[in-house]
């Protein structure tokens, strides 16, 4: 069974073909203002447009009101909420209440400490992500760093959810990635992409192409 793969941070028309074509089952719409892959939610709605059923529309927030959540769903068809932040149990459970939609809950992962944390989000969450947790820079953003992780951590643990493994992934590091953590899922942003926020239909294409593969 091949790897499953989310393109994160799409913006373009071309980025989104590359995705859809190379068969991607997730692809990801930032909407968090300081990122360079932040999109309106008008700008989402066309890329949206193109996407055919069968392939899921991720919404990312970090830290969002609910009255922001409600103004890109209002104009954008998503199928999943993607929480980045700080978000608490509570506060993924009160959101999927009040949208009505699954959300993935993205963990920070640095040590073991912060993996054990995860297992707070089992029984509110749909998802998991575990990324690598951000540089301590007063600007840096939540994710999409072109960081990794200790894949080891996450290794040989048995979740009661789906999970994804993020953080660094390139076409090149996936075999290695997938080998050592055991992910039957990926997410890539930084790694597809020729500066942040500007992704490369080409490598995008060649992800997807290795992921079918393993």
């Amino acid at each position: 069974m091949s790897v499953r793969a989310k393109i994160c941070g799409l913006s373009s028309a071309a980025g989104v073909a590359a995705a859809i074509e190379g068969g991607a089952t997730y692809l990801g719409f930032v909407f968090y203002p300081p990122s360079p892959r932040a999109v309106s939610p008008e700008r989402a709605a066309q890329l949206c447009a193109a996407v055919p059923s069968g392939v899921q529309r991720v919404a990312l927030f970090v830290d969002a009101d609910d009255a922001a959540i409600a103004a890109v769903l209002d104009r954008v068809p998503i199928d999943i909420l993607q929480f980045h932040g700080q978000e608490s149990p509570d506060r993924v459970a009160a959101a999927k209440a009040r949208f009505d939609r699954p959300v993935m809950k993205a963990i920070a992962i640095a040590g073991p400490e912060d993996v054990l944390a995860a297992s707070r989000y089992e029984d509110r969450a749909d998802m998991l992500l575990f990324d690598a947790k951000p540089p301590r820079r007063t600007d840096a953003l939540p994710g999409g760093n072109g960081l990794a992780f200790d894949w080891r951590l996450i290794a040989d643990r048995r979740w009661r959810l789906p999970w994804m493994l993020s953080g660094g992934l390139t076409a090149e590091l996936l075999p290695e990635a997938v080998r050592i953590s055991g992910a039957a899922a990926v997410d890539v942003s930084s790694g597809v992409e020729r500066r942040p926020g500007d992704k490369d239909p080409a490598k995008i294409r060649e992800f997807l192409t290795v992921a079918r593969s393993l």
